[in-house]
């Protein structure tokens, strides 16, 4: 058990290591792509990772059902950015 908390404690930091590159170069740029990115990655590491561990929903299935919606609005975001720059 240990070494998948560690591996989620990495999954986190690089996470949003990402997130946080993305948004200074945003903050330099002022590309609006860029902050579509930005978000889309910020709403992929949070909607695997941080709703699917610290919600503590009872029913697993709408629990997996708010990760999935929010990782897919994430993908989503990605796409405009990359359709637009």
């Amino acid at each position: 058990m240990d070494v998948y908390f560690g591996i989620v404690i990495v999954h986190v930091l690089v996470g949003f290591l990402l997130v946080y590159f993305a948004a200074k170069a945003y903050k330099k740029t002022k590309y609006m792509p860029m902050l579509f990115l930005t978000l889309g990655f910020f709403l992929i590491v949070i909607g695997d990772t941080l709703l699917g561990d610290l919600l503590g929903i009872s029913d697993k299935n709408i629990q997996n059902m708010i990760e999935e919606i929010t990782e897919i609005s994430g993908f989503v975001l990605v796409i405009i950015a990359v359709i637009k720059s």
